[in-house]
């Protein structure tokens, strides 16, 4: 019997989201929890900061494009092959939301400093660009550590530590241990969150912990808040080793979501209903 306090459905996942959360959400290609996103839209979240784990995609387009985000932190957000994200891009122009540029190395930086629990990680690479100007919360010192009378500067990035890491990956266990495989970025997340929440294609009986070949692949269920089985819950968006990304909805959304009225059509069709409409 699962454990009530931990297993869930997807709809009570989006309730554990408060409005005004910071939140960080991996690069589709690693896991978007798409029906997490979905449940978050029509429960109406409002003013979320969003992280994207370093770039955003088809989950970031979509909560921008509904309304839920006012802040996004990201080295960039677009559709990949299919074009530019045409919702983010026309918030950003009626100065809809706030936005934070990073690069991909800034973000993982950042976000291994919260998961080490350090206040800040020092970086090189991003010095002598323009954006370093215009975050005024990156500071730039000299290394206290360089040899006396050697100039040595270094780039010091606020730690991020997200209120809340939207997960989804192929399985859990029993126990709450969700196996994420390779994508790593996903440990880091829950690690340097306060809370992370999940849906997985499947729970099963194994104890990945007990595994030496799983255990590799594993965020151990002390880092995880609550699960919901959601099967295919990252589409459209696809999932390494269990489905492709379907690039013919992908198109056909980015054709709709130029103008507010295709938006709103795509949200009524294949968002406000709990079960999406796909396309042939």
């Amino acid at each position: 019997m699962l454990d009530t306090n931990l297993f869930c459905q997807v709809d009570d996942l989006a309730g554990q989201v408060p409005d005004g959360a910071q939140i960080a959400i991996v690069k589709d290609e690693s896991g978007a929890p798409m029906d997490l996103v979905r449940a978050l839209i029509r429960r109406g979240a409002r003013g979320l900061h969003l992280v994207t784990i370093p770039t955003g995609g088809f989950s970031a387009e979509l909560l921008i494009g509904a309304g839920c985000v006012a802040s996004v932190e990201t080295s960039g957000i677009s559709l990949a092959e299919t074009g530019g994200a045409p919702r983010f891009a026309d918030a950003v122009k009626r100065g809809q939301i706030a936005i934070k540029d990073a690069t991909c190395p800034a973000v993982y930086s950042a976000l291994q400093a919260g998961e080490k629990g350090i206040p800040f990680m020092p970086i090189r690479g991003v010095l002598g660009a323009d954006l370093v100007a215009q975050r005024d919360d990156w500071k730039i010192i000299d290394n206290p550590c360089a040899e006396d009378g050697d100039r040595d500067p270094l780039l010091l990035l606020p730690a991020i530590r997200p209120d809340v890491a939207l997960i989804h990956a192929r399985k859990a266990d029993r126990n709450g241990n969700v196996w994420i495989g390779r994508e790593h970025e996903l440990a880091t997340m829950a690690h340097a969150s306060a809370r992370t929440l999940v849906t997985v294609e499947e729970i099963v009986d194994d104890d990945f912990l007990s595994d030496d070949v799983m255990a590799a692949g594993t965020i151990a269920s002390f880092y995880i808040s609550a699960i919901a089985e959601a099967h295919e819950g990252a589409w459209p968006c696809g999932l390494t080793n269990s489905y492709a990304r379907d690039d013919a909805h992908l198109a056909a959304y980015a054709a709709e979501a130029r103008s507010d009225e295709g938006f709103a059509r795509y949200i009524e069709n294949h968002v406000s209903n709990s079960v999406p409409r796909k396309v042939a």
